[in-house]
């Protein structure tokens, strides 16, 4: 497991110096368009026999690494909560009730036009589907990725308030998203549609759960810091509440995104103000940043290599390409539209529904989830559609969302 961590960090190490030198894109965008470069051309290399083992190798990697369960198990934690400590609670609180009907209803809504809209198109292109791995795959593409949004947002200069819901919703509707997933799957691979007295049952104890661990993994942690006043010992507590707070979520079975999200926001904002001194508030403060700044490098390069273990076809490819454009109308219908006509309700600029559209980015999350569904054909469909919808979003979107900041 060391050499794998070493090897990953060198790659990005690496890949990072060369973007920064010659490149010079957004870090995580330059990183990712390189592994996914070189990804690329060990494909096409080994299909004119020159590639010497190489993509053996690379494929071999990958799957010794497990994408889904480092994501999903290990990097999450640390990312949600690295975003959530420098989100201004004041601000969320304003806009609460749109962040929350976003990061609900917005969300599930989005899973079912996503899902119903791919089962009706992927049989006129070939490709086979049930409706239950639509809905799946609907599911995975619809929460936004906070990871890639926020770091954009900050270069892009975005209105504050404007920041702020676009933030709180990609933090939060991780939460709502694995749930829902979670739902899909088990119908899926069981053959058993749950009730909705049985799925609101399970969203309730999931997220309600994972909102109440995260209060008190919070105030305990405040508490804590609070008390003693010796920035060493701070910084390593923030780093236990995160990962033995992770760890606590999966042993009782609740949303382990939705509590860092929550435990971040009361550490950065209360935590931060009345707990910390500011030599500790610094050194907190840098030690998350570049918590943040190196796993969100290491993450991008990942998503770039993992290109090995998607399977492409003209069929897929075409797939791949309706469903860039139903995941962006799906989030216009459930974000931008909404927005569009009821902007007393959002509190917004007339222009912010373009923003919140084209900035819903996806990430890592869609491509961890995709990962853990069971080896088979509708697995290869999915994590295809997935892949397709990431990258545009990514290199496309993530590279032109400045230019939509501006129009405000």
């Amino acid at each position: 497991m060391f050499e794998i961590a070493a090897l990953c960090l060198v790659i990005t190490a690496v890949l990072a110096y060369v973007n920064q030198r010659f490149i010079k894109l957004p870090t995580t965008i330059g990183v990712m368009a390189i592994a996914l470069a070189i990804s690329l051309c060990i494909v096409i290399a080994a299909s004119l026999g020159l590639d010497h083992g190489l993509r053996r190798y690379e494929v071999s990697f990958l799957q010794s690494l497990d994408f889904s369960d480092v994501l999903m198990q290990g990097m999450l934690s640390f990312l949600l909560f690295a975003g959530a400590l420098h989100v201004d609670l004041r601000g969320l609180s304003r806009f609460r009730w749109q962040v929350g009907s976003l990061a609900l209803i917005g969300t599930v809504a989005s899973t079912v036009i996503v899902g119903l809209a791919v089962w009706l198109i992927l049989p006129l292109l070939g490709v086979q589907l049930p409706i239950m791995y639509c809905l799946l795959f609907g599911a995975l593409i619809s929460p936004t990725d906070p990871i890639a949004v926020m770091g954009i947002l900050k270069r892009a200069n975005a209105p504050k308030n404007l920041e702020v819901v676009i933030a709180g919703e990609s933090l939060f509707n991780d939460g709502v998203s694995v749930v829902v997933f979670a739902l899909f799957l088990g119908a899926a691979t069981t053959g058993v549609i749950p009730g909705w007295g049985e799925a609101a049952g399970l969203l309730l104890r999931e997220a309600g759960g994972g909102i109440v661990l995260g209060l008190v993994l919070g105030y305990v942690g405040f508490r804590m810091l609070k008390s003693i006043d010796q920035y060493q010992v701070e910084v390593l507590l923030t780093l236990a509440i995160v990962m033995g707070g992770y760890a606590l979520a999966r042993r009782l079975h609740v949303s382990g995104p939705l509590a860092m999200v929550v435990c971040g926001l009361l550490i950065g904002n209360n935590g931060r103000a009345l707990a910390m001194s500011d030599e500790t508030r610094r050194y907190v403060d840098m030690f998350w940043e570049l918590v943040d700044e190196i796993l969100n490098a290491v993450l991008f390069v990942l998503i770039g290599l993992e290109v090995l273990l998607v399977t492409f076809s003209m069929p897929l490819l075409a797939a791949g390409l309706c469903a860039i454009v139903v995941t962006l109308l799906g989030r216009f219908l459930t974000v931008g539209l909404p927005m569009r006509l009821a902007p007393r309700f959002f509190n917004l600029s007339a222009n912010a529904w373009r923003v919140l559209t084209w900035g819903g980015l996806r990430g890592g999350i869609s491509v961890a989830l995709a990962l853990s569904i069971p080896p088979g054909h509708e697995r290869e469909v999915i994590l295809t559609l997935t892949y397709c919808v990431v990258v545009f979003s990514i290199l496309i979107q993530g590279l032109t969302v400045e230019r939509v900041v501006r129009t405000l």
